[in-house]
Formats: structure tokens, C-alpha cells, sequence
């Protein structure tokens, strides 16, 4: 089997739930309060691991309660966590999630994920050089992505990049990474707003892939056929990870030898599978579900 490296957040999530959103100034009560594991390079190693893939993940935690439990439920989801680092400097990444009428306001505290620099993947590098293909997102220093794509890409590890939170790119980088899976906001920052999105496509064919919530995944193929991969009907219970599961489910298909397409028709359901269940990781689809809603 071949492995698959992250690079990325580890993150508690404190999930409230209201009847809705509160707007600005307001107080609203909440319905429930839950503590659970998340951060985006997290739950996109727990989505691969569920689906069966051989994934290690490379970040860092605080040295306290939650930390902990993050290691732990790591190594319960099948993640590899070896090379995981505990810093007594900064707290465990912390997200405080508002979910209500079928969407979510999220604000991040970065703590120990910041941590996740330059000596650190120095540190790792070995390691992180054995994968096939290595994930990143933005929720660690912009610097350590950079170098990290760099670094894998000038030694033929294929490199996966989900832009988000969305924040600039330079133009360098997105030429070294294999896959770019920006939302359409994301794809506005990265390239702004003077190309049409079927011209960007066209531009970085069969390698930018722009996510489009309820209408599904566009790219285009390497002939210039512009192709878009609508979403699978679900019953939302909980939107949180839907993008972690996507781009997970995405890497883990392509990794497995699938077309492009195939891959995000095998990612798009595997995402709405996960929104019919409450938590980023806790409705993470089995790489079995996944095959039997694609007929497979």
C-alpha cells in the first residue's frame, strides 16, 4: 500500500449548536456543547485512514489534556502519529465552532500549529519523503507550506494543496504542486478576479480542481473538456469536514491509480456521506460505503 503524508493542524473543536447563526451583538442560547478532534490536516488523515489508506500525520500539539486526547484519537483512527510533536511552548490548536440551520461559523486558534516550522519538516523529512503523496492546507505557518511543497515536489512526491482558509499563494508554488482544490472563494484569492474560472481551468488542466458546495467539483481534462462532477443528494445533519473529507477521499482515489474524474466522483460521495452524521471525523465514511453508493 502505498503511504500518504500530511503536513498540517491538529485542532480541538468546540462545537455549540443553536437553532441558528447569532448575528452581530447577539446572545443566543446554545443547544449543546461537544469537545471534538478536528483541524484540517487532522481530518483529512482520519478521512484517508477510514477509507483505508496508509497515512501518517506530521504537526504539532500542546503539551495538556487535549493534546493528549488528539494523539489518541489519532492512533484509534488508524493514523500513524510517530512523528507527531508535543511543545510545552503553545497550547493544542483550538476551533470554536457556531452550527446552526445546516451551516457553521468556525474561528481558529492556531496555538501548537504554529509551531509546525521549517526545522520541524527538517526534522521529519525522511519520513515525509517515503510518501507517494503528501497533503497540505493553510492552517499552519504559510512558510512551512511553501517549503514543504518545495521540498516534496523537487523529490517526486506528488503534493495535493487545499488553499484553505484562503490566503495568497505565490505563483512558484502553485506550479510545484500536482493538485490545487480550492472552494470558489478560495480560487478568487488565489487568482482574483480577471480570469473566468472555466479559463483558469483550462489554464492548469487535470491538476485545478475548484469545489462548489451543493453543486459538486469542476475541473478540466487533459483534452480541454471542462468537466463538472455534481454533489450527492444528502440529508445534512452537519456540513463541518465535508471539505477535509472531499479532498481526503480525492487524494486516497488518486493515490489508488484513479482518473481524475473517477477520483472526484469516489471523493464527492464520500463527502456527502460525511455531512449526514454529526463532526468532522465522526461521519467520515468506510472506503466500503464509499464503493457501494458508487455501484462499484
Amino acid at each position: 500500500m502505498k503511504k500518504i503524508g500530511v503536513v498540517g493542524s491538529i485542532n480541538m473543536d468546540m462545537t455549540v449548536t443553536a437553532e441558528r447563526i447569532p448575528q452581530k451583538g447577539e446572545t443566543l442560547k446554545g443547544d449543546d456543547l461537544k469537545y471534538i478532534p478536528g483541524g484540517k490536516g487532522a481530518n483529512q488523515a482520519v478521512a484517508m485512514a477510514r477509507l483505508g489508506a496508509d497515512v501518517e500525520m506530521f504537526g504539532c500539539v500542546g503539551n495538556d489534556s487535549a493534546g493528549k486526547d488528539l494523539l489518541e484519537n489519532l492512533k484509534n483512527m488508524g493514523v500513524k502519529t510517530g512523528h507527531i510533536r508535543i511543545v510545552d511552548q503553545a497550547p493544542t490548536g483550538l476551533a470554536l465552532i457556531t452550527v446552526g440551520e445546516n451551516d457553521n461559523t468556525i474561528v481558529v486558534v492556531a496555538g501548537a500549529n504554529d509551531c509546525v516550522d521549517i526545522d520541524y519538516v527538517n526534522e521529519i523529512k525522511d519520513s515525509l519523503l517515503e510518501c507517494e503523496m503528501v497533503l497540505l492546507q493553510h492552517e499552519i505557518p504559510q512558510e512551512t507550506v511553501e517549503y514543504t511543497a518545495k521540498l516534496c515536489a523537487d523529490n517526486g512526491v506528488k503534493v495535493v494543496l487545499n488553499p484553505a482558509p484562503a490566503r495568497p499563494v505565490k505563483q512558484e508554488i502553485l506550479e510545484k504542486v500536482t493538485y490545487l482544490t480550492p472552494n470558489e472563494h478560495e480560487t478568487v484569492i488565489l487568482f482574483g478576479e480577471d480570469q473566468s474560472f472555466e479559463e483558469l481551468m483550462k489554464k492548469y488542466p487535470e491538476k485545478l480542481v475548484i469545489t462548489q458546495g451543493s453543486r459538486g467539483v469542476s475541473t478540466c481534462l487533459k483534452n480541454g473538456e471542462i468537466v463538472l462532477v455534481p454533489a450527492r443528494k444528502s440529508k445534512v445533519v452537519d456540513t463541518t469536514g465535508a471539505g477535509d473529507t472531499l479532498n481526503g477521499a480525492f487524494t486516497v482515489a488518486i493515490t489508488e491509480g484513479r482518473g481524475i474524474e473517477d477520483a472526484l466522483k469516489f471523493a464527492n460521495v464520500a463527502a456527502g456521506l460525511s455531512i449526514e452524521k454529526f463532526g468532522a471525523q465522526g461521519g467520515m465514511p468506510v472506503y466500503e460505503d464509499v464503493i457501494k453508493e458508487l455501484g462499484e
